[in-house]
Formats: C-alpha cells, structure tokens, sequence
C-alpha cells in the first residue's frame, strides 16, 4: 500500500512524517519531529501535496532518463583567485578590539592577550592553509611589533613584511605563509 519514501499522515495523531523503511507489520515514519514512530497501514494516509511534489520529482527524474535530449551540463571549474589576489585575513591587535574594558589591566597582560591573540590567529591560518594574515598593531612605541616579530621568526613556514602603507599606515605587519614547505 505505501512505499519507502511516501508522505503520510497519521489519522488520529497530529503526526506528519516520511516512511523511512517498512518493518514486518508496520512502517516506521521518521516524523517532522525527528523521531521514528510505527504505524500500522491503516493509520496513515498519503499525504497528497507532499506526495505530488515528490511524484513529480520521480517522474521528471525517470524521464530525464530514459530520453537523451536531457544531457548533464558538464562541470564547470572555479578558477581560484592567485594567492596575491585574494584578501589577506586581518587581524586587529587593538586591546579595546580584545577585551570589552582594559579597567585593572597592567601593560603585561594586555600585551600577553595580544600576542595570544596573534599566535591563535596565526595557527588557525597555517591550519586552514590562509596564505596571507595582516596583524594590525598600531604605531605606539613598538613593543607589541617587536614582541610579534621575535615570535613569528620561530615560525619555520612564515614569511614576515610590512603591512600595506596607503591602507594600514606604519601600524600593521604582513605575515606570508609558505604553503609548501620542506620539512
């Protein structure tokens, strides 16, 4: 009477659902809910607009082929961006981007925070294999740049420059990551 895959509805339960696999007596419907409940045939009934849409589908579907007019589009290739072309990750140093109040912070641990901050970052990229990351610093005195410097030079697969002048002014580092490299 109804096949896997049907729509149905329960007659005398506010129960809609999709028959996922007929059991000996009985078919388990897999409800909107989630659940899989079993039914009896002579509690469920079609559910008609679900079931013309599917019907529809299987029809279109046996159609399309059996008749060779329908032929598959051939897949189309998505040209990646060049590695220069694509935006580089940016990360904001700033410690009023990090923390929602500075109130009882010493230098140190802001500057702990940061430095954090960018090595978290930059694991996440070297990890979701992002060639560029832009770490915005600031200008200040230039501890945090010289603290990020001496950290990013352990980093075996990094390349370290300046960030972009006409954008980021003298306050932001670029870090290139070498995606294949030799170890």
């Amino acid at each position: 009477m109804f096949a896997v895959g049907d729509y149905v509805m329960a007659i005398d339960d506010d129960v809609y659902g999709q028959i996922v696999r007929k059991e000996s007596d009985h078919y388990m419907v897999l409800t909107t809910d989630g659940f899989e409940v079993a039914y009896v045939s002579n509690e469920l009934v079609l559910d008609k607009s679900k079931q013309e849409a599917l019907d529809f589908s299987r029809n279109f579907t046996a159609l399309a082929n059996e008749n060779s007019s329908f032929k598959k589009r051939p897949k189309t290739t998505i040209q990646k961006k060049k590695e220069k072309q694509q935006p580089p990750m940016e990360v904001d140093l700033h410690i009023h981007k990090l923390v929602p109040n500075t109130k009882g912070m010493t230098n140190y641990d802001m500057m702990t925070i940061q430095l954090d901050t960018a090595k978290r970052q930059l694991d996440f990229a070297i990890n979701k294999r992002i060639p560029r990351v832009v770490f915005i610093h600031g200008v200040g005195a230039g501890v945090l740049k010289a603290e990020l410097e001496y950290m990013f030079q352990r980093y075996e697969n990094v390349r370290i420059s300046e960030g972009d002048y006409r954008k980021y002014g003298l306050g932001a580092m670029e870090i290139y990551i070498l995606q294949n490299s030799r170890n």
